[in-house]
């Protein structure tokens, strides 16, 4: 069996659940059916296991150092990555016109899904390369494209987002780095940005950064941010390169995890002109950067979710053949041990994983798909209700797998005991790998922010009434199955406790009040979006299961799916209904702690 997909479960999911089929009606995907999908995915699978998944160890422990101004790595790193830039999935989903394969970008997210699976850092600098050149082929102008973008497609050239900075952080309105006009349409960049994954690497020629900055008469704040193209290596008109751009690497971050991907330190403009090139319009940069960073936001929790199936694969695997102990209505010391899933406690656990591993990949998957439609679906009203959609659920996909599927690793490793916190297995490095997620492209209280205040608070609820009308539509087709009454009466009760809490902090007057509790917000309305997705999964396996017809293997794959959805019901929906109720009360003790209470 696979350690890093169960593709039965990523077959249903795409092809039962969301029918991806279908795209191939649409021109641009026409070559893309069912079975050219298998292809792709075979594909993606094989690299995932054959090229990143045996070096995973090996740059963990090696991770890139810091040498005389440069990054030192190991070639293992660079080897995977062309690998796969020869295989064609830098570019799966840019467009044939653009030196791309044009694919859905639903087959991106589930083929790249393996590899990071096997190996979440190598495939960063992918990740990272394919977001930049979005950023790029939406907003660059044609000259930009013409220089930049084949490379990138093809792998050649990686790409980075440049946004913090020493002193700013998050808070992007309080950047320093300047953009000063030279005359000729260039801009000289000058400041120094801080946590920039992939800033350097010895792995490609160049580097196409994507970098914000103020003009010198820029309005203050995030008004007066616009965005540049700065590249590591200057080209000329045919893209040939002619020399540095003046781009000093001040040093690495030395992280928990994920330690392949570089992380930088870097300086613009400190020994000579670093040379930009202005992307879109003046001072309308974070529109831009946002664009990179909401498709940035799914990456990052799909890359969650596919490290908590790993560590969910892996503890389940050692389940089944690891003896010790004995049934507790058998306590013969003669007679045999019994492997520890035979336990209910490590079923317990392992249905925790599941639960949250193969709900999350859904969701992930449902976006992606919510992207697709927003881009290719010629129905103006199909495209606006699913781009509304996508941004109501952006803070939601990105979060809630950086959270509980961080907790399901935290599971394979108990199930594993001693044994899984030492590097005789994986889940330590999966573990500490998918705790940045929960920090990168936005923390967990910048996301509980922008779903109450940017995706709810700006229309008055009406894309949330929306969404929970499509969550009804599923409870009432769940109900016509005996098996999900239970399930549906609690989805019930967490969506009078959202719409009760939500109807509450809309009328709240006192901004400070009304998003106090927003992460605790964000985190139970992630708890009902992942029950509307396990009910939607359980009502297909319900229809599959009244087949007499069914091999035993395929009853117990779709029992295993009524079984996740009671147990995420039973178990995790009622978090929600609590959390929803102190939301409410508009009560917050964090709000009326006076900061002195924690030390002068």
């Amino acid at each position: 069996m696979s350690l890093i997909v169960d593709r039965r479960d990523l077959d249903f999911v795409l092809f039962e659940m969301l029918d991806a089929g279908r795209l191939a009606e649409r021109p641009q995907f026409a070559q893309y059916d069912r079975a050219a999908m298998g292809q792709i995915l075979d594909t993606a699978q094989t690299l995932a296991e054959e090229v990143f998944l045996p070096i995973a160890a090996e740059v963990d422990a090696n991770e890139p150092r810091f040498v005389n101004g440069q990054v030192e790595q190991p070639a293992a790193t660079g080897a995977a990555l062309r690998a796969w830039a020869d295989a064609g999935f830098f570019g799966l989903a840019f467009d044939e016109s653009s030196g791309g394969l044009q694919a859905p970008w639903t087959l991106y997210t589930a083929a790249t899904g393996m590899a990071v699976a096997a190996n979440t850092p190598v495939t960063n600098y992918a990740f990272l390369t394919v977001a930049a050149a979005n950023l790029l082929n939406a907003f660059g102008s044609e000259t930009l494209k013409r220089l930049y973008l084949p490379a990138m497609i093809e792998g050649r050239w990686f790409g980075t987002m440049c946004l913090s900075e020493p002193q700013a952080g998050s808070s992007l309105g309080d950047i320093r780095t300047m953009a000063t006009p030279r005359g000729d349409g260039t801009y000289a960049v000058r400041g120094n940005k801080m946590w920039i994954s992939g800033g350097e690497q010895a792995i490609t020629d160049n580097i196409v950064h994507m970098v914000l900055a103020k003009l010198p008469d820029a309005p203050p704040g995030s008004k007066g941010i616009s965005l540049f193209l700065v590249p590591k290596m200057r080209v000329d008109g045919d893209g040939n390169i002619t020399g540095p751009n003046n781009i000093a690497l001040a040093g690495l971050n030395h992280k928990l995890g994920q330690r392949a991907t570089t992380n930088c330190l870097l300086n613009f403009g400190e020994a000579g002109e670093s040379i930009g090139w202005m992307i879109g319009e003046p001072n309308r940069g974070l529109e831009y950067m946002f664009h990179m960073m909401n498709e940035a936001r799914i990456g990052v929790g799909h890359a969650s979710t596919m490290a908590g199936l790993a560590g969910y694969l892996h503890s389940a695997d050692y389940a089944r053949t690891r003896l010790q102990g004995r049934p507790v209505d058998s306590r013969n010391p003669a007679s045999p041990q019994v492997p520890i899933i035979r336990h209910a406690d490590v079923r317990r656990m392992l249905l925790s994983q599941k639960a949250a591993v193969e709900g999350a990949q859904a969701l992930c998957l449902f976006c992606s798909m919510l992207v697709d439609d927003a881009a290719t679906t010629t129905d103006a009203a199909t495209r606006e209700r699913a781009g509304r959609l996508l941004g109501l659920l952006t803070p939601v996909v990105k979060s809630w797998p950086s959270e509980h599927c961080l907790e399901a690793n935290k599971w394979a490793i108990q199930i594993l005991g001693g044994y899984g916190y030492t590097r005789d297995y994986p889940l330590e490095r999966l573990y500490r790998d998918n705790r940045l997620n929960h920090i990168h492209e936005g923390t967990f209280a910048i996301q509980g922010m922008d779903l109450l205040g940017r995706k709810i608070g700006a229309d008055g609820g009406e894309t949330l009434r929306e969404l929970i009308g499509v969550i009804r539509e599923t409870l009432d087709d769940a109900r016509a199955f005996e098996q999900l009454g239970p399930d549906c009466a609690r989805m019930d009760s967490a969506l009078a406790a959202l719409e009760s809490a939500t109807r509450a902090l809309l009328a709240c007057q006192e901004p400070e009040r009304r998003t106090a509790n927003a992460t605790i917000f964000l985190d139970a309305f992630g708890h009902v979006v992942l029950g509307w997705i396990w009910l939607w999964q359980a009502r297909l396996a319900e229809a599959r299961l009244a087949d007499p017809t069914l091999s035993e293997a395929e009853k117990s794959f779709y029992l295993g799916k009524r079984q996740a959805c009671r147990y995420f019901c039973l178990h995790e929906l009622p978090h929600a209904v609590v959390r929803f109720a102190l939301c409410e009360s508009l009560e917050s003790p964090a709000l009326d702690c006076a900061p002195g209470l924690f030390g002068e």
